[in-house]
Parts: structure tokens; C-alpha cells; sequence
């Protein structure tokens, strides 16, 4: 009798596993078409945004057309996020031991040869408390009225690095208020979200290790996304210097008692802050990119403007510094919000970058190896790739000091210095990214839309 319902129970998942496999098989034809029609939809935007009609009427034919071109790739957009939603809930297919057995070696490899690989060993307490935060997708403040550490916030909906006007200057001037591997995350998920699609656009961001989620026996569960509300995004696009990413001017105030000559200078200061929040504004993206070669550029005209920003307040926030007396220059450098005690690794040493990356430049290059299998030509570009990924890596290696700097000023100039070397790690790869994505077809294109750190059963 035992062996009966075992036998029953044996077909009645046999034939679940037939039901998800076809299903999974529909799904995935279906997002292939559905590419092709979003990349057709995409050159037909660009063709009408490269364009100059003469005349009142024949502009505003244009704009009309353009809406309703953006329109139409909104929905389509929204429906290949739903498609690769519904086959993430499918689950993977049953992997065999050998397939499972690879698929940890493979989490044991991607979690090597990092940025942030130092800071996987930290207290467990901490490493909790920077996963809540990513998840929950919480700016700074956000995360210190819970007392915790603020982290890198990869993505926020459509918006990469949707905290960058708050991140940037608040790092600047409370350094301890941040998670010590801070930059290392930034640098990691800019390079993970070029090639990972994952079960999201932006799935990368999710975890303080983004490969925590594949288990042993080959099962995984879903990274958590933060969710983003239209009210949130206009906040973040339209007005980045109010609320929760409002500057500390206040604060720098009470501390230095600024003298009349001072106080024009903190003004002044405060103007370069308004002037900065300006260029964010138009950074922010409205809908998704679902491409790597789209990601790409809504990353780099994220870090444009977050460069030219720090360009505009650099020279304000010196002239006013250099005015302050010894003390007033410790008091201002010891700014901060109160989230517990300062550890040693935050004051020294933390930023070491000099291991080779093999997890940011060889896994994903395999991984598309092994997922597309590139021939020719496709071998060719693809092997152009991998250099500008390596290179742009090691441009991000040397924009790392050793030391977090100890001043206002010091830490603004090293930003400084970090984003030049994102921007120019990003265009190495642009060309070369470009170029491969080309020589896809259809299908190679969808997969790698979609590409996942681990192999797939």
C-alpha cells in the first residue's frame, strides 16, 4: 500500500514537472519575441529623438509620435518584467547531483576575487543589519533612525543609484555613518549589473553578498526588491535636496559657530548644494532597461551627473573649510550620525583593492561562454569585452586610497577620483558591449538579457 501512494505521488510530480517545463518552455519563446519587438521599438525611439522636424506642426507631430512609441515600450517592457517574474516563481528545474554540486562550486568561486570580499566575514549581527538595509532599499537617514550603517543602494525601480546626491555629500561629511565596505558594494553591483539580469532587471543590488541565494540540492529562492512608488521616484528626481537627502548644513553649523566671514562662505556653500541637486534631475529614468548595453548608459548618465555635482560643490566646500580655524576643522571632522560605536575597520585600511578581480572579469565572460556560445565573429567581440572589463576593473582598483581620508575635503576629492574612474571603466566597456550585444541573434540576446551568476539546470 506504502508503495502505491509513493508511486502516486511519484506521477503525480512527474506530470507537475511535464506542466512547469512547458510552461517554462512558452515563457521563454515568448520573452524572445517579445525582445526582438522591444529592441525594434527602442531603434524606432532613438530614430524620432535623433531627429529635427522644421516647424511648430511638424514638431509637434513628432512629440506626439514619440509618446506614443514610448508608450507602446513601456508595455512591452512591462510585460517581459512579468513573463521573467512568473518563470522565476516557476522555480529551476530538478537538478541532478552533478548539476547541484556545480552550482555551489560556482557560488563558492563568484564569492571570490571581489570588491567587497574582505567584508563577507564581518559580525554576523552587522552583516544582517547591511542586508535589511539593501533589501529594504533605505536611504541613509532611513537606515540611521534604525541605527544602522547606510549602505550602497544599487538600484530603486528604473533609477540606478537613487540615493547618489544624499550618499555622495553625506559620505563626505559623516564618513562613519556608512557601512565599511561602501565603496567596494558600489563597485561590485556597477559591474554585476552590467551582466546579471538575475530575476529582475536589477537583481544585483538585493543582497550585501549578491550570491547568497543559490542552495545546496540546487534550489534558490527570489531576491527581495525594494519597491518604489511614483511619489518616491518624483522625490528622488525632481527634488534630491529635500527630505531625506536633505545636506547636514545645519549641523556643520552648530558645530564650527561659523564667524560673519564664515557664514558667507557657508552660504555660499549652500548655493553650490542647490546648484548640484539641479544636475540630478534629469538622471533619472523613467522605465526600466532590460539590456545590458541599456543599463550600461542609464549607470553612466547616473554617474555623469553625480560627477558633475561634486565638481560644482568642490570648490565651495574648500574655500569654506580652509577658512576654519584647527578646532573648527576637528569639530567639522568629526560629524556624524549616531549609529553605534566606530569600529577600527571603519577609520583605517578598509579600502585595499589590490587582489585580482576574477569574479567581476573571468565568471561573467564564462557565464556568457557557456549560456550563449558565441562562434566567430560573436568569439571575437566577445573576447574585446573581456579585455575592456578587465581593464575598466583595474582602473577601479587604483581609484582605491588605503586609507579612508580624515577631513571633508580629503574624502569629496577621493570621490572625485572614483567616480572619473567608474566613468571611465563604463566607457571602456560601452564600445565593446555594444559591439558583441550586435552580433546576437534574437534568442542569445533574450538569454543574456537574463543571464544568471550560476548555471541553471
Amino acid at each position: 500500500m506504502e508503495q502505491r501512494a509513493q508511486q502516486h505521488q511519484q506521477q503525480i510530480q512527474q506530470r507537475q514537472q511535464i506542466v512547469q517545463q512547458r510552461q517554462r518552455e512558452m515563457l521563454t519563446r515568448q520573452s524572445s519575441e517579445r525582445q526582438s519587438r522591444i529592441d525594434r521599438m527602442q531603434q524606432r525611439v532613438q530614430q524620432l529623438q535623433s531627429q529635427k522636424p522644421e516647424g511648430v506642426r511638424a514638431q509637434r507631430a513628432q512629440e506626439r509620435t514619440l509618446q506614443t512609441q514610448n508608450r507602446l515600450l513601456q508595455r512591452e517592457q512591462s510585460m517581459q518584467q512579468r513573463d521573467q517574474a512568473r518563470l522565476q516563481r516557476l522555480g529551476p528545474e530538478p537538478a541532478t547531483v552533478g548539476r547541484a554540486a556545480a552550482a555551489v562550486a560556482a557560488v563558492q568561486a563568484a564569492e571570490r576575487g571581489r570588491f567587497a570580499e574582505r567584508f563577507r566575514e564581518q559580525a554576523p549581527a552587522q552583516a544582517q543589519a547591511a542586508l535589511t538595509t539593501r533589501q529594504s532599499g533605505w536611504a541613509p537617514r532611513q537606515a540611521w533612525r534604525h541605527r544602522h550603517p547606510a549602505v550602497f543602494v544599487a538600484w530603486l525601480g528604473p533609477v540606478f543609484w537613487p540615493y547618489a546626491y544624499s550618499d555622495i555629500f553625506n559620505y563626505t561629511f559623516w564618513s562613519y555613518g556608512y557601512e565599511p565596505g561602501y565603496w567596494a558594494y558600489a563597485y561590485d553591483d556597477f559591474v554585476d549589473t552590467v551582466f546579471w539580469g538575475g530575476d529582475g532587471p536589477y537583481s544585483a543590488y538585493a543582497s550585501t553578498n549578491p550570491y547568497d541565494y543559490p542552495q545546496a540540492g540546487g534550489s534558490s529562492r527570489a531576491r527581495p526588491r525594494a519597491s518604489v512608488s511614483p511619489q518616491t521616484l518624483q522625490q528622488l528626481c525632481g527634488t534630491p535636496d529635500k527630505g531625506v537627502t536633505a545636506w547636514p548644513l545645519a549641523d556643520i553649523a552648530k558645530a564650527v559657530r561659523p564667524t560673519p566671514e564664515q557664514r558667507a562662505l557657508l552660504d555660499e556653500l549652500k548655493t553650490a548644494a542647490a546648484n548640484a541637486a539641479g544636475v540630478f534631475k534629469d538622471s533619472c529614468a523613467e522605465t526600466y532597461a532590460l539590456t545590458p548595453p541599456g543599463r550600461l548608459r542609464a549607470m553612466m548618465n547616473r554617474i555623469s551627473a553625480t560627477l558633475e555635482a561634486v565638481k560644482i560643490v568642490r570648490p565651495a566646500l574648500e574655500n569654506f573649510y580652509n577658512s576654519l580655524s584647527d578646532e573648527q576643522k576637528a569639530s567639522f571632522n568629526a560629524l556624524g550620525p549616531n549609529v553605534g560605536e566606530r569600529s577600527p575597520q571603519q577609520q583605517a585600511n578598509v579600502e585595499g583593492c589590490g587582489d585580482p578581480k576574477s569574479s567581476l572579469t573571468q565568471l561573467p565572460i564564462q557565464r556568457i561562454e557557456a549560456v550563449l556560445h558565441p562562434a566567430g565573429k560573436q568569439k571575437e567581440a566577445l573576447d574585446r569585452l573581456s579585455e575592456a572589463t578587465a581593464k575598466g576593473v583595474e582602473g577601479l582598483q587604483a581609484a582605491c586610497p588605503n586609507d579612508v581620508p580624515l577631513t571633508p575635503v580629503g574624502r569629496l576629492e577621493a570621490m572625485q577620483h572614483r567616480l572619473e574612474a567608474m566613468l571611465t571603466a563604463a566607457k571602456l566597456v560601452e564600445p565593446a558591449l555594444d559591439e558583441f550585444y550586435a552580433t546576437l541573434s534574437s534568442e542569445q540576446k533574450a538569454r543574456f538579457n537574463t543571464l544568471q551568476q550560476v548555471a541553471g539546470p
